[in-house]
């Protein structure tokens, strides 16, 4: 099949990368002795019933946002476009695709769009964010895994190939994607803006659920340590698999860790850049990806492939 025939590379507006994800806990104290004691999340502000965190080498006021919910949910994928003009273009391309698209005023964001995609992820889209200084250069500040910043979200629905037409037709670039043996049409799709493999992926699996969000850390070593950190800060449970290396798309040292609300949070420390027009997607069949000499580490658990965050 031709992946690419629906790839739009002007669409009339600039989405520029993923940008923070909102969720749902119940405990909002929990959250943050996991996030911010354990993890090594930046708490930028907390405020009657949210707390924002943020990553070390960010500036932007959140790329989290924990909302104290009676459930477990995601509330939303955030975005980020170029400028405020690159909004109105974005929400007349909702409109004319029938999908939900309205102006919301969200704390500490310039002005914010949620909408709908045809799948069902819930997204919002902003072009500005209050600022903090970043804190790249505070070592004393290091700790657990010392995230960087975040890098993606992976999405679970049933209809990838849906989610790749759409999502190309803004302007997003496919990098990888995965096939079952004897198929050709993906089950797993790698879409990114900012010029690594990924900014958001969608992999087929009931949904629409947040898979997990992933953020960087410095140094393969913050992978071991935030395990570390993990037992004994009273979270040892919480390393669900790794640390590995992904021998597939995106080639990541990984560790992957549960949140008390069972949030799925990913942290890699290496990616590689596809930024040329030429980059032609590459390919993998599950083959690929537990076969080869190169394949080490433990198995997959079973939750990492069944389990996942619901929409709100």
């Amino acid at each position: 099949m031709d992946l690419l025939s629906h790839y739009n590379i002007k669409p009339g507006f600039n989405i520029t990368r993923a940008s923070h994800v909102v969720l749902g806990v119940k405990d909002l104290d929990l959250s943050r002795r996991f996030y911010v004691d354990m993890l090594g999340m930046v708490m930028t502000a907390e405020e009657g019933d949210t707390i924002y965190l943020r990553g070390l080498e960010e500036a932007c006021h959140h790329s989290i946002v924990l909302k104290h919910a009676p459930q477990s949910s995601c509330l939303r994928v955030g975005m980020r476009v170029q400028t405020e003009d690159d909004l109105d273009p974005l929400k007349s391309h909702f409109d004319k695709a029938g999908l939900p698209a309205a102006w919301v005023d969200v704390p500490h964001q310039g002005r914010t769009l949620h909408a709908t995609d045809p799948v069902g992820t819930q997204l919002e889209f902003c072009a500005s964010m209050e600022t903090r200084p970043r804190l790249v250069l505070a070592f004393n500040q290091f700790h657990g895994a010392s995230p960087m910043r975040l890098d993606h979200v992976q999405i679970f629905c049933p209809q990838v190939v849906e989610a790749l037409q759409f999502y190309l037709g803004m302007g997003f670039r496919l990098s990888e994607y995965i096939v079952s043996d004897g198929t050709e049409t993906p089950r797993m799709v790698f879409l990114h803006r900012k010029g690594n493999p990924h900014d958001i992926v969608f992999a087929r699996s009931p949904g629409p659920r947040l898979h997990h969000v992933a953020l960087t850390c410095p140094e393969s070593f913050h992978l071991l340590n935030v395990c570390d950190m993990a037992a004994s800060c009273g979270f040892g449970n919480s390393v669900e698999y790794g640390p590995g290396r992904h021998f597939g798309p995106g080639y990541a040292r990984f560790v992957y860790l549960r949140d008390p609300d069972g949030h799925r949070v990913e942290f890699f420390n290496s990616h590689y850049q596809t930024l040329d027009i030429e980059d032609a997607p590459i390919r993998f069949t599950d083959s690929d990806l537990v076969a080869g000499p190169n394949v080490w580490g433990v198995n997959r658990a079973e939750s990492w492939f069944a389990e996942a965050t619901p929409f709100a």
